[in-house]
């Protein structure tokens, strides 16, 4: 199991905005994309997570746009865990245009663990837990 995830995607005409440029909700969603990836890859998929009546929610984001990003860049959005703690997770992300390895932004999400019945924090469980690997800082790429 490695701790770096990387999900790959090709800028469409619906990410880009008025300014001809990938708009910031994109961002965002190719965050989320590529923690769904992660997970999935993992085995964990949402039925999984249906299963045990559990789910991951974002409580906070923070982007830091580098670079824009165009219609048609293939781009990578590198994504590990940073840390791991009894209800929640922080996920960083790394964004980078393939063609010429520009940063475009860097990224982290604090997710909550929570029960889909009660709608509420719940503690992660071990097979959860266990199924990630905490990527150290100085090992960030």
């Amino acid at each position: 199991m490695t701790a770096l995830f990387e999900y790959r995607y090709t800028v469409s005409p619906n990410d880009i905005d008025g300014m001809g440029h990938a708009n910031n909700v994109s961002y965002v969603r190719w965050m989320q994309d590529a923690a769904v990836a992660h997970s999935q890859e993992r085995g964990w998929n949402s039925a999984r997570y249906r299963e045990i009546d559990a789910a991951w929610v974002a409580r906070t984001h923070f982007i830091e746009y580098l670079q824009p990003t165009f219609d048609g860049d293939e781009i990578v959005v590198l994504t590990w865990i940073s840390d791991l703690k009894k209800i929640s997770s922080r996920r960083k992300y790394k964004m980078v245009r393939l063609a010429d390895q520009t940063v475009l932004a860097t990224a982290e999400t604090n997710w909550a663990f929570i029960s889909l019945s009660k709608q509420s924090p719940q503690r992660i469980p071990p097979e959860v837990a266990e199924s990630f690997e905490i990527l150290a800082e100085a090992d960030e790429p």
